[in-house]
């Protein structure tokens, strides 16, 4: 039998890296596939509070409370799809949330409009495809014509919040 060379990786790490291959994390388009996927309105509500976190919440909030209002401009912009597979090259929208601020009127004032425009096409760019157009459907207001049943209503009444999306 050939004798292994030391300096490479062991067959035991190999199978340990290859049963992690990609992140095993649910894109926020997969959840909000399977809310768009579920029979009636409880089942919709126990799929967003099982996958509920902070970043979703964000995107919600963006995309039903009236009070955000996007200083982007309307409509999709121009920007080149990531073609990575899900869980490979590609930034997660759920780590993203967080940026969504500096796009929001009253957010961040210190940024002109060219680079707020600038910065939310790499961030679309560097997403996954699928979640890029969640992204652009929670921009436009539109969530709820992409996937049915995932209205302000029922996100409401899932979380607890009020008419001003918060928990009183």
């Amino acid at each position: 039998m050939a004798e292994r060379n030391p300096n490479l990786i062991s067959p035991k790490a190999m199978e340990a890296i290859a049963s992690t291959a990609g992140s095993g994390r649910e894109l926020i388009s997969e959840i909000f596939t399977k809310i768009n996927n579920a029979k009636d309105k409880p089942k919709k509500i126990e799929v967003l509070r099982k996958h509920d976190t902070p970043g979703m919440r964000m995107l919600l909030k963006g995309a039903f409370d009236p009070k955000i209002v996007w200083e982007l401009p309307e409509g999709t912009p121009p920007y080149i799809e990531n073609e990575a597979p899900a869980g490979t090259e590609h930034t997660y929208l759920e780590v993203e949330a967080r940026r969504l601020y500096n796009f929001a009127k009253g957010g961040n004032s210190t940024i002109n409009k060219i680079r707020k425009e600038t910065l939310f096409i790499q961030m679309l760019e560097g997403l996954h495809a699928s979640e890029a157009k969640v992204l652009i459907d929670v921009k436009n207001k539109s969530l709820n014509k992409t996937y049915k049943g995932l209205t302000s209503d029922m996100v409401k009444e899932a979380f607890g919040w009020n008419t001003d999306f918060v928990k009183p």
